[in-house]
């Protein structure tokens, strides 16, 4: 995917990386850092501090302020699931005037309650919404299972 995104961003001088709370912000660290390796890209990182339980009550949050005016922007979790979480996440970057926003997931559900589609995407996978998909990247040994 790291070389997708930089194909797609080759005339960037910067790309950021916004990870949402959990396993997306590894996620996008993982990204991150296999761009810097294989790119000139400048690459940063932020998380995206989102509450998945209350996630309409919830604030949501950077992890830091960096400037990201006139800037690539690459919102990433793990699972796509319907949407919901992606399209809160956007709330602190709706005041911000960046060049170009993309989208990247590690599995995508395509269940969409939300109009949320994945620029970059590792899995497509067709469940039932009575499955349930768990990545872990915590450890060396990375997984994602289907329950």
């Amino acid at each position: 995917m790291a070389y997708e995104i930089y194909e797609r961003n080759a005339t960037e001088n910067q790309v950021i990386f916004a990870g949402i709370s959990g396993m997306g912000r590894i996620f996008a660290e993982l990204l991150a850092n296999k761009l810097k390796e294989i790119s000139p890209l400048e690459v940063e990182s932020v998380e995206v501090l989102v509450d998945k339980m209350a996630i309409v009550q919830g604030n949501v949050t950077l992890s830091e302020n960096i400037d990201m005016e006139n800037k690539c922007l690459i919102l990433v979790d793990d699972v796509l699931n319907t949407g919901k979480t992606l399209a809160f996440a956007l709330k602190p970057f709706l005041e911000i005037p960046i060049k170009k926003m993309e989208l990247a997931v590690l599995v995508n559900r395509s269940h969409k309650l939300f109009p949320v589609s994945p620029d970059y995407t590792g899995l497509e996978l067709s469940t039932t919404l009575n499955e349930h998909i768990s990545v872990n990247l915590s450890t060396d040994n990375y997984s994602v299972h289907l329950h």
